[in-house]
């Protein structure tokens, strides 16, 4: 865990009144209502237009100007504005909106586990202050907690210097889907930066009551190990014919040693890079009779602000290489598929400590520290290729809080208390108010 520093920067009074007016606006009944609503449009990666249709609706209903930004005929963007007088700086407040599930139990199980529960489905209900349904808590709740904040600001009169920009975009999801023009790895917000959306620094919303200044990256690797398609009704030992899945089986027990030794020679301020062999596949399910020919590995190996693709990549390589001298029985190759580079911000930075001092302001003392972590968003591609970017969050539902049948796994994200959120909400009210009410100069902007 990293210890931040926090520099006071001192509300005046005008400010303190301001926050103290817009928190008080906020509604948890209309923050729930919204989560249900938006829970209700379904918007599996690159699917998203329902949803986002329905964000920008939305938002101009609350006196935040909003467009949809289309992407294909089923995908799409929104984000909105509130001016400022001028002279301020231009803050985005961002969450990604795609599901991490389809919501379907045909393309979801078994891999999702053994039966389609509540927190999978795209049909939600209100449990008296739970929000259940697929992605009510990652990431509906994300987009709502940031749209009541915004709107608590709008509804106060706070007199901003500078705009504020609020966005939400599909293809977040670390995944691909083909089917959908090759949606996911921040395909949405990579649109959204360079299609006329921007902002001098901003906030993404992500799980977690934390800070986090560096953003993980990863690469995705597939191996392919070779033998011979067979036949099951061939003794084993004949001349021509070799598995597969047998060599395979061994290069996954030694990639997994390196994978347990990976994180602690790449961890960094605040990301200890994990990595998963995540996939395998061989051969025709129905056709058992004939064993495949080729075995293949898929790994996502995570990445910290100290790495790059490229050297994980020869990392990767160097395994490789060794696993194959070691098993001269095993043949294999191997590939890279995805590279999303990790990225931070400086700690110093305007943005990050705001977000400090908000945490300080909610819960009455200094920030103690994140904790590691791995988990890829779209902050990587946004901090790396559009501007300085601080990760806030709320608080995720323990296990001590969550209903006992949705416990297991990840589910579909599905499961928020909104009366958690009210902390989180307060939170980016005062980053708003404290960043936007000043001058470019005060926040460090010097053009």
């Amino acid at each position: 865990m990293t210890t931040l520093t926090t520099k006071d920067v001192p509300m005046s009074q005008a400010q303190r009144q301001w926050y103290e007016a817009a928190c008080s606006k906020i509604d948890l009944e209309r923050l729930k209502q919204l989560i249900f609503d938006l829970t209700a449009k379904h918007s599996p990666t690159g699917a998203e237009r329902e949803a986002c249709e329905f964000m920008a609706d939305y938002l101009n209903s609350v006196g935040i100007k909003a467009h949809y930004q289309p992407i294909t005929d089923i995908s799409g963007n929104c984000y909105g504005r509130v001016k400022g007088s001028g002279g301020g700086p231009t803050m985005m407040l961002y969450a990604p909106i795609d599901t991490l599930l389809e919501g379907d139990p045909e393309q979801d199980l078994p891999h999702a586990g053994p039966v389609h529960r509540a927190d999978m489905r795209p049909e939600p209900y209100i449990d008296g202050d739970l929000v259940i349904g697929l992605g009510a808590s990652n990431p509906k709740s994300m987009v709502a907690l940031l749209t009541e904040a915004l709107t608590c600001v709008v509804e106060t009169d706070v007199e901003l210097k500078g705009d504020v920009v609020i966005a939400t975009a599909g293809g977040g999801m670390p995944w691909i889907v083909p089917e959908r023009n090759h949606a996911g790895i921040s395909t949405g917000v990579n649109h959204l930066l360079s299609h006329g959306v921007t902002a001098d620094f901003g906030v993404i919303c992500k799980p977690w009551d934390d800070i986090y200044y560096e953003h993980p990256g990863m690469v995705w690797f597939k191996v392919t190990v070779w033998g011979n398609m067979g036949y099951a009704g061939i003794p084993r030992g004949i001349p021509g014919f070799r598995s597969s899945i047998i060599p395979a089986a061994k290069v996954i027990l030694d990639l997994e040693e390196w994978l347990i030794e990976y994180p602690d020679k790449h961890t960094s301020d605040q990301v200890k890079p994990q990595g998963w062999i995540s996939a395998l596949r061989c051969g025709w399910p129905d056709k058992p009779a004939f064993p495949g020919a080729a075995t293949e590995i898929w790994l996502d190996v995570r990445t910290s602000p100290l790495q790059k693709a490229a050297q994980v990549e020869r990392e990767f390589d160097q395994v490789m290489n060794a696993i194959l001298a070691r098993h001269d029985d095993v043949e294999a190759e191997w590939e890279t598929v995805v590279t999303c580079d990790a990225s931070a911000t400086d700690p110093d930075h305007w943005v990050v400590q705001s977000a400090l001092r908000a945490w300080k302001e909610v819960h009455g003392e200094p920030y103690p520290g994140a904790p590691h972590m791995a988990g890829q968003t779209d902050a990587a591609t946004i901090n790396r290729t559009g501007f300085p970017l601080v990760r806030i969050g709320y608080a995720w539902l323990g296990e001590s809080d969550m209903p006992a049948e949705f416990t297991e796994g990840l589910g579909g994200m599905g499961v928020i208390r909104v009366p958690d959120l009210e902390i989180s909400v307060k939170e980016a009210i005062y980053t708003v108010i404290d960043s936007c009410t000043r001058t470019r100069e005060e926040v460090g902007l010097t053009d």
